[in-house]
């Protein structure tokens, strides 16, 4: 099991920046994916950034240039830095995890934290 706690969000006026956090703990002896998604109300869950098995980092087309995601492997950190961020950014964000890179592509991950909100204005 992976237990995954977010950190980092908060109230931005439009251009700023934050940063997202994510510590993950438990079966930290195997290899996992790990991701951002995001979800407001009333709105599709969107997944928003990953970082596969491989390390390989893919953003969906609405970020892309804008967000980066990171992972610390051997501290079990994940992180979403957010620049130039606008209002239909606002959602609550989630960490999330999953053994299949195919599962965290589609955001279909098995593992996810209790979400940070993001509120851009």
């Amino acid at each position: 099991h992976v237990q995954l706690v977010e950190s980092g969000g908060g109230s931005v006026q439009a251009g700023g920046s934050l940063r997202l956090s994510c510590a993950a703990s438990g079966y930290t002896d195997r290899r996992y994916c790990m991701g951002w998604f995001r979800q407001a109300p009333g709105k599709e869950r969107e997944g928003v950034a990953r970082v596969s098995r491989s390390s390989k980092t893919t953003y969906a087309d609405s970020v892309k240039g804008r967000y980066t995601i990171s992972r610390d492997s051997a501290a079990n950190n994940l992180y979403l830095q957010m620049n130039n961020l606008i209002p239909e950014d606002t959602a609550t964000y989630y960490c999330a995890a999953d053994f299949s890179d195919s599962a965290c592509f589609e955001a279909r991950y098995s593992y996810v934290g209790q979400g940070t909100q993001v509120t851009v204005s």
